[in-house]
């Protein structure tokens, strides 16, 4: 040691000079521990950097790290207990009571809200054309939002149609319809289900941090001095009924305070907003909150507005999260009458097209030909902007709103194929809901648990035909069933719950009759269905017992054939085995001993089941009853899990195709992510409004770094929307990627209102 410190000092023993030998020894070590460091960190070693060619490898194997869609059925779901739980809170306590609406109303700086700049836009009036798009229901699986975010954002697309080539410019403007995310708003699915694919879309700025709340909006970007000089795309939204379930406090937060959706600029500070668009178009966007209806402030900003500032032969596309005229027929309601008395005392014809999202599919009906006034010329719904398909064919006999007579003119997808699709329930549903196990097998063995065991399961096969065998199944299967009502408690008190379950879960558009004898024979089906399967697993043990098969040795079969094996192939002739029995005491046999018949669950079961049919559940003593039970569970819960989701999944495939009822239940079961569309409107220099919805029938799973955007030069401080190509991913196969497989599946020009030049305008 002395040697090393001299070596050190060099020589010199109260030198205060550093030994070079010291010094390379110090850079060594403190090389080493950064390299491991980073090493450990990043896994990157810095001695073993990776060939240029190696790195671009790597990089195809990139993925993005999209959510998947909700699964609405799941017994396991944190995300769904705490929707079920927000909804109720905000029922309670926010209906009626507390409306951030009327906040906001409070919070105006400008006393006649018709003049104010939070609610009402101006800045994109002074164009000659404009390009815009709409969506709705957006924020459930990543692939289908940044399907339809990849569409949106791409600087222009080229679609065949028929024999030619349309070539749609990219929107300057994007509305979104409400339902942002989903299961329920909050920062997680704001984030992951809903900012995350538009990020990935079209990137937000450089300077731009996720945690940043914009407190003097609009924080236009350096060099920009007023609204109308910004350029790039700019986004205003709506907030739907999920947006909702906490009192809108997400959507504040996301919405109106923050400036940035991906590349999409958001001037937005209120939850509801009027823009005034070029050649006399205006875009009215309402909050409808979980009224389904606008409250009397923002009712008497509309109304004012309507007054002071559209003119007579202006045109106005009035925007809700939900198509009322839809609903409303479905359901034999009337909803919306605020809404409804604005669009009938105060726009007064000058609504040309009312659009909603809410129903997850694209529908659009016109008005035909009156002698009474038309109060809504169109009426659209487009919810496809990311959410679960919805069906179409249960709205088919649609024909009326707002005393006027209305014809289908474009559906997506089809009422044939939306009819076909429903079928998944049958085949799918277990598939595509697999957590519905953890409610469903537990449901299936409270309503038999008071039948086990049944100990005469046997006589059943004593018939000498099979006829006679398959009738005295069924015989014990309805006595068993009279056993439940007349002498059981557990079973009982399950079967009365599943009978009133089964009843309130039918919709209330049948009448009551119909609801008590669809939800008697859904329960029937599931109660029917818990019994057979029971009668069988009790009589294929009982069928095990009597071949020897099991019950042969107590309840250490599984141990006995392992001492066998162990001595006959693993001979002991030392008596090693004998010594580490005495040396621990017995816990070394008795350790393997009990943790064998843990696992052997068959033979458990089997001899408690000879023990209670021969002296009965008394003889048990409660931890011998409960290990019974909890066997049996086991293995019935496995049997049954298949069935019960075939019962569910028939049941939803017979109301939606033959009742046309749980549209919602029945589809979103199925958690389809294709058939996605947006709308894309123009505004022509001559006022007429084209309107052009544009489809992906199916949407990519497997997405790879787009080369074309990983090689584009990025300045550092450069807008995402000057790119050529400003998204991140393309689909892995490229035929299927949406900018190539998009089409139009509907279009239509909405003329403008003509002025009559020998009459004055009465526009302010």
């Amino acid at each position: 040691m002395g040697h090393l410190w001299r070596l050190a000092s060099n020589g010199s023993e109260h030198s205060n000079i550093i030994s070079p030998v010291y010094s390379l020894w110090a850079t060594f070590i403190g090389l080493y521990m950064a390299n491991y460091v980073v090493e450990r960190s990043t896994g990157w070693a810095l001695t073993h950097p990776l060939t240029i060619s190696e790195y671009e490898n790597l990089k195809k194997l990139l993925k993005p790290d999209f959510e998947d869609m909700v699964p609405w059925y799941s017994g396991t779901s944190t995300d769904l207990f705490k929707t079920v739980f927000d909804l109720m809170i905000s029922v309670t306590l926010f209906v009626g009571r507390f409306d951030m609406r009327m906040m906001q109303a409070a919070m105006n700086k400008t006393p006649d809200e018709s003049k104010s700049s939070d609610l009402l836009y101006d800045h994109l009036d002074g164009k000659d054309e404009l390009w815009f798009d709409f969506i709705a229901d957006t924020g459930d699986g990543g692939n289908s939002t940044y399907a339809i975010a990849r569409l949106l954002a791409q600087p222009s697309l080229v679609v065949k149609s028929d024999d030619s080539r349309l070539i749609f410019p990219r929107g300057e403007l994007l509305l979104i319809g409400g339902d942002l995310a989903y299961p329920n708003p909050c920062s997680f699915t704001y984030e992951r289900r809903f900012f995350c694919p538009f990020e990935y879309a079209l990137q937000p700025p450089a300077w731009y941090t996720p945690d940043h709340i914009a407190l003097e909006k609009p924080e236009l970007p350096l060099g920009v001095s007023e609204l109308r000089q910004y350029k790039g795309p700019q986004c205003f939204m709506i907030p739907g009924n999920h947006d909702w379930f906490d009192g809108l406090n997400t959507f504040m937060r996301y919405v109106c305070h923050k400036s940035w959706l991906g590349g999409w600029f958001l001037p937005q500070k209120r939850s509801y907003f009027a823009l005034k668009l070029p050649n006399g178009w205006w875009v009215f966007g309402l909050d409808q909150a979980l009224h389904g209806d606008i409250d009397v402030y923002q009712f008497k900003f509309f109304a004012e507005l309507c007054q002071q500032k559209v003119g007579e032969h202006d045109s106005v596309i009035l925007i809700t999260h939900e198509p009322n005229w839809l609903l409303d027929w479905y359901w034999g309601d009337k909803t919306g009458k605020n809404v409804t008395y604005l669009i009938r005392e105060y726009l007064k014809g000058r609504c040309k097209l009312r659009m909603a999202g809410d129903l997850h599919h694209y529908m659009r009906h016109s008005c035909t030909e009156s002698k009474e006034p038309v109060h809504v010329q169109h009426l659209l719904v487009n919810g496809c902007g990311g959410a679960f398909l919805h069906p179409t064919h249960v709205f088919e006999n649609f024909k009326e709103c707002y005393g006027n007579k209305y014809e289908t003119k474009a559906v997506y997808p089809s009422y044939e194929d939306s009819s076909k699709i429903a079928l998944g329930n049958i085949l799918k549903f277990r598939r595509k809901n697999w957590q519905f196990d953890v409610i469903g097998g537990f449901v299936y063995f409270v309503l038999v648990f008071s039948m086990f065991p049944q100990c005469d399961s046997f006589r059943i096969l004593h018939e000498d035909s099979w006829d006679g065998r398959v009738n005295s199944f069924f015989n014990a299967t309805w006595n068993a069933i009279f056993e439940i009502l007349e002498h059981s408690y557990v079973s009982l008190a399950g079967v009365l719950t599943l009978l009133t379950v089964s009843f309130f879960f039918v919709p209330t558009k049948l009448s009551r009759r119909r609801r008590a004898l669809l939800g008697f024979l859904h329960a029937a089906a599931h109660i029917t269905s818990a019994v057979l399967l029971m009668l069988l697993m009790e009589l294929g043990i009982e069928i095990c017992i009597r071949n020897h098969l099991l019950a042969t040795s107590g309840y250490h079969t599984l141990y006995e054939w392992y001492r066998q094996a162990e001595s006959e192939h693993f001979p002991d002739p030392t008596g090693l085995r004998a010594r580490l029995e005495q040396w621990t005491f017995g816990l070394y046999p008795a350790c393997i001993k009990y943790l064998m018949s843990a696992f052997d669950i068959p033979e458990v079961m089997a001899v408690t089941r000879s023990t209670i049919c021969r002296k009965g559940i008394e003889s048990l003593p409660r931890g011998g009853a409960i290990i019974y039970y909890v066997s049996v569970f086991l293995y019935f819960w496995v049997l049954s899990t298949p069935v019960v989701s075939m019962v569910f999944g028939s049941y939803l495939y017979v109301c939606i195709n033959w009742f046309h009822i749980h549209f919602d239940e029945a589809f979103s079961s199925l958690r389809i992510a294709n058939y996605k569309a947006f709308t894309r409107f123009h505004i022509k220099k001559n006022g007429d409004l084209e309107v052009f919805t544009l489809a992906v029938d199916k949407v990519p799973k497997e997405w790879m770094l787009d080369p074309d955007w990983d090689m584009e030069p990025k300045e550092p401080l450069q807008m995402s929307h000057t790119r050529r190509f400003p998204s991140k991913w393309r689909a892995a196969s490229g035929w299927s990627d949406p900018t190539s497989v998009v089409r139009v599946v509907d279009q239509f020009v909405i003329p403008r209102t003509l002025v009559d030049p020998l009459l004055p305008d009465s526009a302010p």
